[in-house]
């Protein structure tokens, strides 16, 4: 967290040290030492390196020592080789100099800075004791010398560093994996993402350029779960995607079909890669893939892009909402907050509003990752109590739809170092990141690990398969909806590839839900999913749509009645609601509803039962507002099982056996005209 105000203390004391060059002169009488430490204080620039885009510290390190070496009591030069030390990542010889300052001359503890700049650095060092006792004498030290904001530095300090005391004293127990030589290469490999299966990663890889350039060629790579659970060699996605610049931090959609990435200008202000043109910045770009063709990338349609800096998308599994990083103006450049955009009835994307303030801070959040269970949001932050540096969090989302106070996910997954980028799969079981650990094939490798219980989202299994024209087979963009029948919200809104029917659907565990897929001129399909009750495990299967013109029975799957009664339970509205929808859609069409029962029990009562029942579905279908003339019911009893009692009775498993009779228990309706 306190490495970016690092950068700022890193100018504020070098435009200290040359003001006390005018107006004080040096702590030494060395002409030697001051010469050296006059090169030294502006070698950082004036050796810039073109090839890193970075001054070179490295230099002035070097003339600094010797300055030291001339005079080992001259103050400033201790002071500016340990912000040299500091910006470099070399924290033990920071504290070093800042120490040896305090002991030349206690009173160069500049209104509490130097106490802070070795709280700051003994936090790096995992020296937690010796940080919290720096902090603290900030703290003692409050009076009208200090600085507010110095105040609130040393507190952040001193939480940082009592939390990380504590953590790598609990270490959670993780053992990162290589993913393998399939998706790793002697190249950087980043920002994975995958679908709601498992079975398709999308990653970034970084490769060299041929022009001089510093920085490498990305581009977007993706590969396969087999059956037998090896990962496929990566392949590129093809030229209207992966451009001669560079694409990066993509997110794809549950169903493999939409992927939102980042798009930048290049030097000259231009957007890079065909045809595609932005709004200011870094802007966010989607494409989607139709039968096997991908669409060519088109700026976010809608809200979203602005002059401001969008990067790091994530969509969440219903498709409808989509989180991202928003980056401020050059004058706010350590700032950047969490937003968050909904998707609109004609397909564009709304206004993003930022996450609240339990969430965004005033440093930086970034790599949002919304996981598919819809509520459970993995980020990064230096902003957030931590071990220092961008650590990794995660928010969960309570009944009223409000995010929880964030929990840092602890040692090892998070260190004094910056971490970013943290993937949890479906099953909210296995995590993905990205390392450049001992061990790995390149610079940046993508590992895997189980995720400690504590740290886990709700378990998202799925469920997929084909869409078709039930009498001529012909695939069809059905659309689905899966509503949560405990509140009668949908949770997932999807549509079948326009070209195969194909479809694959997000399903959270832990609830009960109804199923409708719909496609105009047909009659709509209904499933029921108990999630509650079964071993979440996938689903694969085919969803026939019946015309309208023809006769055959549909089944009503969520209509429920308590057992023996034919009172609707209100779970049930949510299905006949689209099914009086149906109907006020189509003005010309009657039904009769009919009302099955199993063949247990006395028969005459199963045929009253099932009268009953099919009496209140058609009592309600009349209170929306469907005409009396277009219905009528009629009850079966026992007289049309699914499955017969010879069937059942081969059945060994009593689950099974319930669920054939289960499935002989239902409300169909079908059209008469």
């Amino acid at each position: 967290m306190i490495k970016n105000i690092a950068l700022i203390f890193t100018v504020a004391l070098l435009l200290f040290n040359s003001c006390a060059t005018a107006q004080m002169g040096y702590a030494t009488k060395s002409k030697k030492a001051i010469k050296l430490y006059e090169e030294a204080r502006l070698a950082p620039e004036k050796n810039f390196n073109l090839e890193t885009g970075q001054p070179d510290y490295k230099s002035g390190i070097e003339l600094l020592q010797k300055a030291l070496d001339k005079d080992e009591n001259f103050l400033e030069a201790h002071q500016l080789i340990g912000e040299f030390y500091r910006v470099t990542n070399q924290p033990k010889e920071s504290v070093y100099h800042f120490k040896r300052s305090l002991e030349i001359r206690p009173s160069a503890n500049l209104n509490g800075q130097l106490y802070i700049d070795i709280s700051d650095q003994q936090l790096m060092n995992q020296e937690y004791e010796d940080a919290i006792r720096y902090a603290e004498l900030v703290l003692q030290s409050n009076g009208p010398s200090v600085p507010q904001n110095f105040i609130e530095i040393a507190r952040k300090l001193r939480a940082n560093a009592e939390f990380s005391m504590e953590a790598v004293k609990n270490p959670a127990r993780i053992n990162p994996l290589n993913i393998g030589k399939a998706i790793n290469t002697e190249h950087p490999e980043y920002f994975p993402t995958i679908t709601v299966d498992g079975k398709t990663l999308l990653f970034t890889r970084e490769t060299p350029n041929n022009d001089g350039r510093p920085r490498g060629q990305e581009d977007f790579y993706f590969s396969t779960l087999s059956e037998d659970n090896v990962w496929s060699t990566a392949v590129p996605m093809p030229p209207n995607i992966n451009t001669e610049q560079n694409e990066g931090a993509p997110t794809i959609s549950a169903d493999g079909r939409t992927l939102i990435f980042v798009g930048c200008p290049d030097i000259t202000g231009r957007y890079y890669g065909r045809n595609r043109e932005g709004k200011g910045s870094c802007d966010l770009f989607i494409t989607e893939r139709i039968g096997g063709e991908w669409s060519n990338p088109e700026n976010l349609p809608g809200e979203v892009n602005t002059y401001s800096w969008e990067t790091q998308p994530s969509l969440s599994a219903d498709g409808q909402t989509l989180y991202f990083i928003r980056r401020f103006s050059k004058q706010q450049r350590l700032r950047s907050d969490i937003y968050q955009s909904q998707k609109q009835e004609d397909g564009t994307w709304g206004k993003a509003v930022p996450l609240p303030n339990n969430i965004n801070t005033e440093m930086a959040e970034s790599s949002v990752m919304i996981h598919p269970d819809g509520q459970t949001l993995y980020f990064a932050s230096n902003g957030h109590v931590g071990m220092g540096g961008t650590d990794i969090y995660m928010s969960r989302k309570d009944p009223l739809g409000n995010w929880g106070n964030p929990i840092n996910l602890g040692s090892p997954i998070n260190s004094v170092n910056n971490e970013n980028s943290l993937l949890v799969g479906p099953d909210g079981e296995i995590a993905f990141f990205a390392s450049d650990r001992d061990g790995g094939e390149g610079r940046l490798d993508i590992y895997f690990f189980e995720l400690p219980e504590k740290y886990r989202p709700i378990k998202t299994t799925y469920f997929e398969g084909l869409v078709y024209d039930a009498t001529t087979k012909k695939p069809l963009e059905g659309k689905f909806e899966l509503i949560d029948l405990s509140t009668g919200k949908q949770v997932i809104s999807s549509e079948a590839d326009a070209v195969t029917g194909e479809f694959l659907v997000a399903l959270p565990t832990q609830k009960e839900y109804a199923l409708n897929v719909s496609y105009p001129g047909y009659n709509f399909f209904s499933k029921n999913f108990d999630m509650q009750s079964t071993k979440d495990e996938a689903f694969q299967m085919e969803v026939p749509l019946i015309p309208l013109e023809n006769e055959r029975p549909v089944l009503l799957a969520n209509v429920f009645f308590d057992l023996g009664k034919s009172t609707l339970r209100e779970e049930s509205f949510v299905e006949l609601n689209k099914l009086a929808e149906l109907l006020t859609e189509n003005e010309d069409i009657k039904i009769e509803i009919g009302g099955h029962t199993d063949t247990r029990g006395d028969a005459q009562d199963n045929q009253e039962l099932s009268e009953d029942r099919a009496e209140s579905v058609y009592d309600y279908l009349i209170h929306k507002g469907i005409e009396e003339s277009r219905l009528t019911y009629k009850g079966y009893g026992e007289a049309q099982p699914i499955n017969s009692d010879e069937e059942i009775a081969k059945l060994t498993d009593e689950v099974a056996k319930e669920a054939a009779h289960q499935e002989n228990r239902r409300t169909e309706y079908r059209i008469v005209k």
